[in-house]
């Protein structure tokens, strides 16, 4: 397995709010900007599946991992040869803050390839899109 990303923040934004942006994934190019559409079928749990569409790329198939709201959101998407793994995790932080992490994973026997082909990419615009999650969860509506 290969780490080709991390990015982390501290916010006051509990971690409720960026759940619930999760969770509405047909709202996610609005802070992903990489992502073309998404389109979850059915609700958002544990072995829900999904296709997005990056931009630029073909349509991927995905599917929810693990889902311990308030703590985990793990998506997986299964390309040839590949699995690239979006892991999401929020946690406490002093004076009642949240810490939210996202690590992207490779793994597979193509896992080379395709580092080559979206790894930089990824890498380059990871914290730029959690910064944006963190105001889209801002203004999401839940209370703290």
């Amino acid at each position: 397995m290969k780490t080709i990303a991390t990015a982390e923040i501290t916010t006051d934004v509990p971690a409720a709010a960026f759940f619930e942006r999760w969770a509405d994934m047909a709202t996610w190019p609005e802070w992903n900007l990489d992502t073309d559409w998404v389109r979850l079928d059915g609700p958002f749990q544990t072995g829900a599946t999904g296709v997005l569409k990056p931009k630029g790329g073909p349509k991927t198939r995905f599917v929810v991992a693990s889902l311990i709201p308030g703590r985990e959101f793990v998506d997986v998407s299964l390309l040839a040869g590949a699995r690239l793994t979006f892991h999401h995790e929020t946690g406490a932080a002093p004076g009642g803050r949240t810490t939210v992490t996202v690590r992207v994973t490779l793994e597979g026997p193509l896992a080379f390839f395709w580092n080559l082909v979206l790894g930089k990419d990824i890498a380059a615009g990871l914290a730029g899109d959690l910064a944006r999650l963190e105001q889209a969860a801002r203004t999401a509506g839940v209370a703290a």
